[in-house]
């Protein structure tokens, strides 16, 4: 059976202890779940392949991309800190956040040729791909 509670739009001054206090949210765990992972598009045309990394909140600034024995590496990390003095309390709170993804990248990207956007909650990757010369065949004469 459900039991129904009297609520009020204005918060009173338990709930808001309540809230700042609450133990349960002490630590979220969904970071460590995979699917907060920022979710990822790649396309591919003739000339390239194309990542869109959906990552809002975050800045240019916040942002590590590397390409390192062939695996494409895109940190993120945040931080924000928050102050409110008064003669009588103080309360500071901050946030952090960060993602890391990496891809193994074919043979056929140029791995100095990529390049990176960061515009309205995406990062925008585009990674050239590379021509592939065909190897020539030696014929080897027997003697």
């Amino acid at each position: 059976m459900n039991t129904l509670m009297k609520t009020s739009t204005m918060p009173t001054f338990r709930s808001l202890l309540e809230d700042f206090w609450n133990t349960e949210n002490l630590f979220d765990l969904s970071l460590l779940r995979k699917d907060s992972l920022p979710a990822v598009n790649i396309k591919e045309n003739d000339q390239s392949f194309e990542l869109e990394v959906a990552a809002p909140g975050y800045e240019k600034k916040d942002f590590k991309i590397d390409v390192q024995d062939g695996i494409l590496n895109i940190c993120a990390e945040k931080s924000e800190e928050k102050a409110e003095e008064d003669t009588n309390y103080t309360r500071k709170e901050f946030s952090y956040s960060s993602f890391n993804r990496s891809f193994t990248l074919p043979e056929n990207v140029n791995s100095e040729k990529v390049q990176a956007k960061y515009e309205n909650g995406l990062l925008y990757l585009t990674l050239k791909k590379a021509e592939i010369k065909e190897a020539k065949k030696n014929l080897i004469p027997i003697e």
